[in-house]
């Protein structure tokens, strides 16, 4: 114990579903549901596009990544969420909780590009249909999905060291570990940390989603444009299932962002829902979504 009277210990505590307990185990039935429904949905849509030669254009490729994405958000969160809600394990090393925090926060701003990147993806097909394929052939989307993946592990890689400079009490708000929920249990001065996690999030999140906005008001400028009704319906239905993931991916992460940062009196159960619903509900749906729109784009074809 320090002077503080604040316990500095070498593990984080994890919190499940405050209140619940005891029905922690029956609470643990449809989360594995999900888990199972993300990894199985994802991983068939993945097979699908690997092996159909038709398959191999942009607009899946893209897919492909929001694919992987989705299963290493899956993969990293399952451990210490199902080891609540099962056995109720709620310690995490500190050094196991920095890794998970690298690989949730890294994975999430990957996904944010990978949502931009299919905005334009998008936006060229509509506005420029003959120069598609020749404006984003694989050796140019690769080095796309590289710059990428640099940005968001180049800038999430200090956040761990960041953070191993503190002494912190113990209990997280979540089942996971993610750098806001952390960086408010250190008993020092975070406001670098504060600083550079709101600068990651603004160069990443904030600017990839003012380009999708930007990429809309160009796309709808074009479609507006089409005179038969026909092609008009058929070129906004390609871009439905990008929208809801979108809508998935974003409304819950910026709910969460602005509970973290501004709503100390808001219910921790909220807090809790949001947090699940940012890292459990995207994965789930976005194989839901994107079948049935795909499904709905061939049959208009």
């Amino acid at each position: 114990t320090s002077r503080s009277g604040v316990t500095h210990s070498a593990v984080f505590l994890l919190t499940g579903i405050p209140g619940q307990e005891d029905v922690h185990l029956w609470i643990s039935v449809p989360f594995c549901l999900m888990y199972v429904i993300s990894i199985v949905g994802n991983s068939v849509i993945l097979f699908i596009i690997k092996t159909d030669q038709t398959l191999h254009e942009p607009m899946y490729i893209f897919l492909s990544m929001l694919v992987i994405t989705d299963l290493g958000i899956s993969i990293s969160t399952m451990p210490t969420i199902l080891g609540i809600l099962l056995f109720n394990s709620r310690e995490i090393s500190l050094d196991a909780c920095f890794a998970q925090l690298f690989f949730i926060d890294s994975l999430s701003y990957i996904e944010s590009s990978v949502l931009f990147l299919m905005a334009f993806d998008r936006f060229i097909a509509l506005s420029n249909p003959l120069r598609y394929a020749s404006i984003l052939t694989p050796p140019r989307i690769a080095k796309m999905g590289l710059v990428v993946v640099l940005r968001s592990v180049v800038l999430i890689f200090p956040l761990p060291f960041l953070l191993k400079r503190f002494r912190y009490s113990n209990v997280l708000s979540h089942s996971y570990c993610v750098h806001q929920d952390v960086m408010k249990l250190a008993c020092s001065d975070i406001s670098i940390n504060s600083i550079y996690g709101l600068f990651t999030t603004l160069l990443t999140v904030g600017l990839d989603s003012l380009v999708i906005f930007l990429s809309y008001v160009m796309i709808l400028k074009t479609v507006l444009s089409i005179a038969s009704t026909v092609e008009y319906v058929r070129a906004l239905n390609t871009c439905v299932s990008h929208l809801c993931a979108v809508l998935l991916f974003y409304t819950p992460m910026i709910g969460l962002s602005v509970i973290h940062r501004f709503g100390k009196g808001s219910p921790p159960l909220l807090q809790i829902l949001l947090g699940y619903i940012y890292l459990l509900v995207p994965p789930l749906m976005n194989p839901i979504v994107v079948n049935s729109s795909l499904a709905a784009t061939l049959v208009m074809w």
